[in-house]
């Protein structure tokens, strides 16, 4: 299978090439233990600096991984997690046991629109045009307000310098296996095609990109035209124009998406079968700049727009006829489209070496409309913010930080404190402590949308809370440089999180009949993390372990006890370079700890108890090797799912997702897979 991918790239893709100067290629190129991070800083700042916990997946680690999907880039980091429903042929992330509604999603460092809790637009991002990505853990909502309870992911897209004067352009073709099913380039198995142009003169920078992801989908153990992952489409594209020069960077960035999920439906007795396809269309305006006025002053500011349309279409099919039509059920046909216009602009002042404010204001609106949405409903919050980082001693930095807000439609908590420190006890140790409080705010979809068919009764709820968090967090880190060739990391700690008005589904207390959204009285995690990492020559090695746990909310009910239900994960990853060849092999695993949980249960005498139920244990493994064929051409292959996990086993009874049925089996993915890539990259 891999040589007739291979043969087909050298005859298709080769005879493009041509003679040119050429930029190294990326595969082998240093590590350095200094990274930079921006994600909720002042101005970009090493991690070894910043008074956040900040975990960074840099452009190495995404090119080692040889994938274009996000899900298999984070699907290992400790305390991730991914969820699929595959009804909607989606996935939504879980952070630090929290759902992916607390999880703040940004573009660099711009919030990206989602119709609901789901985090959809996290797989709808083109990681060929991805730099890195920061992960911070816990509130992050004096900076980044709603939805930074469980942390903010920051994807961070690739810029020039805009110094030089040159082009450059990069190309991609990534091929896999879905399983045992693969045809070449489209259909059966996953597909990726690259193309990209940058060009950069006189601190003016432009570029174009565009890209194709397709994913035919997966029968699994179903048969006739029924699949078991549903097939998706993706087409992404952008452009990018910027100014960067002395003090000044300011640039436009265009970002569109194009996505089609296709379920076929079976063959029915009177010979017809029903289709349903769920389009997607996103567009993504985002205007930033930069300005550093003197080298105590700098500004910075970001304004977007971003146009959301989600249709669904759903077609009949008679087979004797060999005709289609459009069905006329509820919510068989429909159209959601949400706006939102967003703006941020922050000052920075430095009045001496030991005193650096920050100070902000925040626009936030959203608009939304469907025939499942109540009328054409409005949101909009303004925020005002402010921090200080100060350095009396030092060895100790304290960042306390206040967000002030209000909002149109709920009462939101008026005042967001913070506080953050930095101790460095040592050349080598360094202590982070802090305390947050974080806030989410109901989504449209949990207020105004309204959906009655003969499978689904929900209907939002206008008079939902605000949820809010108190956070605790603490880590003590270890950093060693033993020489330019081995590096040292280590890194301890914990949190703990209360949170308020949690926002979950229940029964509607007017009708029994109807789902609804509801605020829980509380809910609360805690866990304890240990991250390891060694460099030695061209071995690089990380280890890490989790030890989560959830606020058993609804055994509490029921016998009165204060209960966490701890879940343990461990990951590891080892990298090698053969510098002379111009080869490096990496391994990624992680494995998921046995996840307990309890449902409630009516029994035979009508009475309701809580009942325990888990998810089982699993392990997951990916293998990727890079090779150098030239100075200009990557070959990337591997195997991805190594141990062939598909599905694990609950004893719950009901799923978690709204498209779920009994969960006695929880699709994780297809199956062990093959890939295999080339990547072409020249600079003039």
């Amino acid at each position: 299978m891999q040589k007739q991918i291979l043969y087909i790239y050298i005859c298709c893709f080769l005879p493009t090439l041509v003679a040119a100067q050429v930029s190294q290629d990326p595969v082998l190129q240093p590590r350095s233990i200094e990274e930079v991070v921006v994600t909720g800083q002042f101005e970009p700042i090493s991690i070894k600096n910043s008074v956040y916990k900040v975990r960074s997946i840099n452009q190495d680690q995404i090119r080692r991984r040889s994938t274009t999907d996000i899900t298999t880039l984070l699907n290992t980091e400790l305390g991730v997690r991914f969820s699929n429903d595959l009804t909607l042929g989606e996935s939504d992330i879980q952070l630090m046991g929290m759902v992916g509604q607390d999880v703040k999603i940004l573009i660099d460092g711009v919030p990206l629109l989602d119709r609901g809790a789901t985090k959809q637009s996290l797989s709808q991002i083109d990681l060929n045009t991805v730099e890195k990505i920061e992960i911070v853990e816990g509130p992050v909502s004096v900076i980044y307000g709603t939805d930074a309870l469980a942390g903010v992911i920051n994807i961070i897209t690739r810029k020039q310098d805009g110094i030089k004067s040159r082009w450059n352009l990069q190309a991609r073709l990534l091929e896999e296996t879905v399983e045992q099913e693969y045809t070449p380039f489209t259909k059966e198995g996953k597909h990726n095609a690259h193309l990209g142009l940058d060009y950069e003169h006189n601190g003016w920078q432009a570029s174009a990109t565009g890209s194709r992801n397709n994913f035919g989908g997966w029968q699994g153990d179903k048969s006739g035209r029924e699949l078991t992952w549903q097939p998706k489409d993706q087409w992404l594209g952008s452009a990018r124009l910027g100014y960067a020069k002395n003090n000044v960077d300011t640039w436009y960035r265009l970002d569109y998406t194009n996505e089609d999920i296709y379920t076929p439906g079976r063959y029915n007795p009177n010979n017809t079968y029903i289709d349903k396809n769920y389009i997607t269309r996103r567009w993504t305006h985002i205007l930033q700049s930069n300005w550093k006025l003197s080298p105590r002053w700098s500004f910075n500011g970001a304004l977007s727009y971003q146009d959301y349309e989600r249709e669904t279409v759903t077609k009949r099919t008679n087979l004797e006829t060999q005709t289609s039509e459009l069905t006329t059920g509820a919510g068989e046909q429909d159209i959601a489209n949400f706006n939102n216009i967003f703006f941020r602009g922050t000052a920075q002042f430095r009045p001496s070496d030991v005193l650096h404010f920050q100070a902000g204001l925040e626009y936030d609106f959203e608009r939304g409309s469907g025939e499942r949405i109540h009328q054409t409903p409005e949101i909009q919050e303004y925020a005002a913010f402010l921090s200080a980082e100060y350095q009396p001693l030092t060895w100790l930095q304290i960042r306390p930080g206040v967000r002030f807000l209000h909002n149109s439609i709920y009462d939101a908590p008026p005042v967001i404190p913070s506080i953050n420190t930095l101790i460095q006890l040592s050349p080598a140790f360094q202590l982070r402590s802090a305390y947050a409080r974080g806030f989410r705010s109901p989504a449209l979809r949990e207020l105004f949308f309204t959906f009655f068919d003969s499978n689904h009764s929900i209907r939002g709820n206008e008079n939902l809370k605000a949820e809010y968090s108190n956070s605790f967090n603490s880590y003590l880190s270890y950093t060693r440089v033993v020489n330019d060739q081995t590096h040292i990391t280590s890194s301890f700690g914990g949190f703990y999180n209360i949170f308020e008005n949690l926002i979950t589904t229940g029964t509607d207390p007017q009708d029994g009949s109807v789902t609804t959204y509801l605020n829980l009285e509380h809910f609360k995690t805690t866990g304890i993390v240990w991250e390891n990492s060694y460099t030695h020559k061209n071995l690089s090695t990380t280890l890490g372990f989790s030890y989560l746990a959830r606020y058993n909310r609804l055994n509490n009910e029921f016998d009165d006890t204060d209960t966490f239900l701890w879940t343990p994960e461990v990951n590891a990853s080892v990298f090698y370079d053969f510098p002379s060849i111009g080869m490096d092999i990496n391994l990624f695993y992680k494995f998921y700890g046995k996840r307990p949980n309890f449902e409630a249960v009516i029994m035979d005498d009508g009475t309701v108890q809580a009942r325990a139920t888990s998810i089982s244990s699993f392990n997951q493994a990916d293998l990727s090797i890079n090779k150098r064929l030239t100075n200009y051409l990557t070959l990337n292959g591997g195997i991805r799912n190594l141990l062939d996990v598909k599905n694990v086993t609950s004893t719950a009874t009901v799923g978690e997702s709204a498209h779920s049925g009994p969960a006695t089996s929880i699709p994780m993915s297809f199956g062990r897979s093959y890939f295999l890539g080339l990547q072409f990259n020249i600079s003039r």
